[in-house]
């Protein structure tokens, strides 16, 4: 066993990456991180005086990962991301030394890859949201024109979006009759929102959105439906069809486009927008849980990450003590 703890670092790296080549089959790309990673590896262990896989230890791997975060003059700062999957070549190294009989510890089984930032939803501001929603048309086309069937389409479809919460994917699902526009009492308009694993969930809808939907359904959707297929479908293509994913995606697109707002604005946008703008009105969170079909509150929370800054002024502001 001696001999075996006697390995090379860089012979026992190549007999990993060939084993990760020929036996795992991984694609090209992805050898070519793992070999890479594995690269900057063995010239921290090179710099560190550590020769042979016995003399790594897991203060020498945690003394790397720490050096990937920190960055040297000859490599910048990695990203908790980057640093992971640096990590997990690393890790996986060990694991095939001590399974090979290259040596008899794996010092690298009990680091832990750096966990990624948690990324914050993207929300547009209040006035933004009313760019984008002016943007897709309706109830009037440019100059006072009487707007087209898919402009009133396009605009109930985003108001709907952004008043609700609904994914993309609820909305296009929705049919006629999942929408109540509240004929005898406007504060009884719901719609009734089908999520993931089939939940079902009934959100109240504002004004802006049934105005914009009962809009649609007066003077739009009756002449889309023609002699296509969409049945009982809420959003029509032109064919007459039940809208795509796809389509309402587009919808969003070019409306973001002709707002001035394409960098960033994504399926999602508006139902960010959405939870963050009651967040920020005082909305309870367990509330906008219920609202955005979430199964935890955990879920939901995220969103008051970005309100954080909300807080921060008005504490500043109104606290007695927040200003020197």
């Amino acid at each position: 066993m001696a001999e075996a703890r006697a390995e090379p670092l860089g012979a026992a790296v190549r007999g990993y990456l060939d084993h990760l080549a020929v036996e795992r089959g991984l694609a090209a790309n992805t050898l070519s991180s793992y070999r890479r990673d594995l690269r900057r590896y063995l010239g921290f262990l090179d710099a560190a005086g550590v020769t042979d896989l016995d003399s790594v230890t897991e203060a020498t791997v945690t003394d790397f990962l720490a050096a990937l975060r920190t960055g040297d003059a000859d490599h910048p700062p990695l990203g908790a991301a980057s640093a992971a999957r640096t990590v997990v070549a690393v890790r996986g190294f060990h694991r095939f030394a001590v399974g090979d009989g290259l040596t008899e510890v794996d010092p690298a089984g009990a680091v832990k890859p750096p966990a990624p930032a948690k990324r914050l939803p993207k929300a547009l501001g209040v006035g933004d949201v009313e760019a984008l929603l002016e943007a897709a048309g309706g109830p009037e086309g440019p100059d006072g024109a009487v707007a087209g069937p898919l402009a009133l389409r396009d605009r109930a479809l985003l108001e709907l979006l952004y008043g609700t919460g609904a994914r993309i994917s609820e909305a296009v699902g929705l049919d006629v009759d999942d929408v109540t526009t509240g004929d005898r009492d406007p504060e009884d308009a719901t719609v009734l929102l089908r999520g993931k694993g089939g939940k079902e969930r009934l959100v109240p809808v504002g004004r802006y959105a049934r105005d914009a939907v009962d809009a649609y359904l007066v003077r739009g959707r009756a002449e889309l439906v023609g002699s296509g297929r969409g049945g009982a479908a809420l959003f029509l293509n032109s064919r007459g069809g039940r809208l795509s994913r796809q389509s309402a995606w587009a919808v969003l697109s070019r409306a973001a486009e002709r707002a001035g707002l394409a960098q960033g604005v994504s399926p999602h946008t508006l139902r960010h927008s959405f939870a963050t703008h009651l967040l920020d009105g005082g909305a309870d969170v367990r509330v906008v849980q219920e609202l955005l079909g979430h199964a935890s509150v955990t879920t939901t929370q995220v969103y008051t990450l970005v309100t954080v800054d909300n807080l921060r002024e008005v504490f500043a502001t109104a606290h007695p003590r927040a200003r020197a």
